[in-house]
């Protein structure tokens, strides 16, 4: 039997969380439910489950929509594809189902930019937040040593939440340069928290080394990764590690927007400034609109759901998300990859992981659709997740299109699924 439900908010992050708050607040008879394909909410952020984390604003949330009657979640559960308009096709560990909803919230967060290079696909090398959240789920990284790489402050949490975990960090690598983060760094008299934040992180950090205008140029080792090389002060600085993790920046996982036919500008979902998508009942929130951290994912993430229930939005909302907005466009334009990035990749270099397609079998090819028929690039599990976003930043593809499922599925989820008919 299929479930209606007034809002249907997909993702239990930041953004997810808050909207069903602001919704479950506003309109206590609505009823709402949260899908999300991991075990636990607090998406990456709040890894672990909301009532676990530090953040007093993740504790506050949870327990709020524990109490509240109205609000169902979905965990465990992932979305396949659209059925018909206002109705999606899940699957979970057990079964797949339909759902019907009134309105839809997008609250699908974003995941790492990993960016090819010699010994890229080595074990031991990782995205940085891919460390991160094993090191959250217990991960045994006591004793190891560990290069931190590639930009962005996500670069200083990862950091610091291997060294609480008992890792020794050998260095952390930045590619942006000492002018331009010292721009971003009096910029951040414009977000207060952001300066404690900042502070505090330093003081964790105290002792590391820290190298800026700096990147890998390449990961060693036989059977996994022993050593990194890196790029300097114009010389090559070797480093020693038993891990390197590695990220270039966060993207916007906008995978089921485009499924549903939602504007795509600049690589994120284009929105309204009540968080209205291009379609109508859809809207986004949180890091599917453009990367700028928790705090703008839970404004944005309050205005979305008081937007799906038809109330009015504060001006002390719009000015906060304004605020915000700020912090995210100066976090773009700091760290964005430089362009010796895009040299790092040899001709054996494999960028698509799932395929085993080298960077020589690619660059050679005018566009994505033609990588994908003559080798295959982009169609392993993944469903070109990774090598996607690499071959944007290498060659300036994009992908034509989104093929459903969206997500791996069972076959007995699809040929299950009965054609609805014209009424």
């Amino acid at each position: 039997m299929t479930q209606l439900f007034d809002i249907l908010i997909v993702g239990a992050g930041p953004a997810g969380l808050a909207a069903a708050h602001a919704a479950a607040v506003a309109d206590g008879a609505r009823r709402i439910a949260i899908i999300d394909d991991n075990p636990l909410a607090g998406g990456q952020i709040w890894r672990g489950g909301p009532a676990r984390q530090q953040d007093q604003r993740a504790r506050r949330l949870w327990q709020a929509l524990e109490s509240a009657s109205n609000v169902s979640f979905l965990p465990g559960t992932r979305v396949l594809m659209q059925t018909r308009p206002g109705e999606l096709l899940l699957q979970d560990a057990e079964r797949a189902g339909t759902i019907r909803y009134n309105q839809l919230i997008l609250a699908t967060g974003a995941r790492e930019l990993l960016l090819p290079f010699p010994g890229w696909t080595l074990p031991g090398v990782t995205g940085a937040g891919g460390l991160q959240a094993l090191a959250k789920g217990g991960y045994p990284v006591q004793g190891k040593r560990v290069v931190v790489a590639g930009t962005g402050p996500l670069l200083l949490a990862v950091a610091a939440t291997l060294k609480e975990r008992g890792a020794f960090v050998a260095a952390i690598v930045e590619q942006a340069g000492f002018p331009a983060l010292a721009r971003f760094a009096a910029g951040l008299a414009l977000t207060p928290s952001k300066a404690v934040q900042a502070v505090r992180l330093g003081a964790v950090l105290r002792g590391i080394p820290y190298y800026a205008n700096s990147y890998v140029t390449s990961a060693m080792g036989d059977v996994q990764v022993t050593s990194v090389q890196v790029q300097r002060k114009g010389a090559r600085l070797d480093i020693d590690c038993d891990y390197l993790a590695c990220g270039y920046g966060l993207l916007p996982n906008t995978e089921l927007a485009r499924a549903l036919g939602c504007a795509i500008e600049q690589g994120a979902v284009k929105t309204d400034p009540w968080q209205r998508t291009s379609v109508p009942s859809v809207l986004c929130a949180g890091e599917g609109t453009g990367v700028g951290g928790v705090d703008l994912a839970l404004v944005e993430g309050r205005i979305a759901g008081l937007a799906a229930c038809g109330e009015g939005v504060t001006p002390e909302l719009f000015t906060e998300r304004t605020q915000w907005q700020g912090f995210a466009a100066r976090l773009a334009r700091t760290f964005a990859p430089r362009e010796e990035l895009r040299t790092l990749a040899q001709p054996d270099t494999i960028v698509c992981r799932c395929e085993d397609v080298c960077h020589d079998e690619l660059r050679g090819q005018p566009n994505w659709r033609s990588a994908k028929l003559q080798t295959r690039c982009g169609m392993g599990p993944c469903q070109g997740r990774i090598c996607g976003n690499a071959t944007d930043f290498l060659y300036g593809w994009r992908p034509d299109a989104v093929r459903t499922p969206i997500s791996p599925a069972r076959a007995g989820s699809i040929i299950t699924l009965e054609p609805h008919k014209e009424t």
